[in-house]
């Protein structure tokens, strides 16, 4: 498993713009029957460990002054709006012996034949697959083989997903994953998508998030 070192923080509010210009990032970990604990982590170290683990795969986190690692996830990750930098980390720290659901990437390889000697366009539906299971079961991500896409009739459908036993998913079978577009439907599908999300955002409000509160360390987050 990847390992990220860490240490306890002392700085809340306002002083952790103090930690940047340190190179450092403050963060949280929690967990049912855990304390929340204040970190703070290199950042650099942190975009090395994230590139490789991302949010769904367990990290060692070694807090300085504790004998033993905690096994956490990425739960969110907070980044200034115009910078981009990563201003504040929530790490979850599961239960090993209850599963938790993530959304796993999904890793689209090869090249389908009805794009490359039909002129289709790939759609794919999902960049993510919900899944169930253990965390140390969580695989990093899900590739998928596109080479067998070679008419317009083609598709892989969430069923045709290979994953381990121990791995459960939380979509539809019969979905579509991926298919390819006949050249004359790609204007039609995109127009589509366009007048979704815009309905989207005029009836759907979405809702806050649960805050973690820093300040009350040994409250915990269900």
């Amino acid at each position: 498993m990847i390992t990220l070192t860490a240490k306890t923080r002392t700085a809340f509010g306002k002083k952790t713009k103090l930690l940047k210009q340190q190179g450092l990032i403050p963060a949280i970990v929690y967990g049912p029957g855990h304390k929340n604990v204040a970190i703070q982590i290199d950042e650099k170290e942190f975009k090395k460990v994230f590139s490789q683990a991302g949010e769904s795969s367990l990290i060692d986190l070694q807090v300085e002054g504790e004998k033993a690692k905690k096994s956490v996830l990425v739960n969110e990750i907070q980044r200034d709006p115009v910078s981009d930098d990563v201003i504040h980390i929530d790490f979850f720290q599961p239960s090993l012996t209850q599963e938790v659901e993530v959304a796993i990437p999904l890793v689209f390889e090869g090249v389908a034949p009805a794009e490359k000697d039909l002129g289709g366009t790939v759609m794919k539906n999902m960049l993510e697959l919900e899944v169930k299971a253990l965390p140390q079961n969580l695989p990093h991500e899900i590739r998928i083989n596109v080479d067998g896409l070679k008419t317009f009739e083609d598709h892989i459908l969430v069923k045709d997903i290979v994953l381990p036993e121990n791995v459960k998913v939380l979509k539809k079978p019969d979905e579509i994953v991926v298919a390819v577009l006949p050249p004359q439907k790609v204007e039609e599908e995109l127009a589509k998508e366009i007048t979704e999300n815009v309905e989207d955002i005029e009836k759907v409000e979405k809702p806050k998030k649960e805050e973690v509160i820093e300040e009350a360390p040994t409250e915990e987050k269900k």
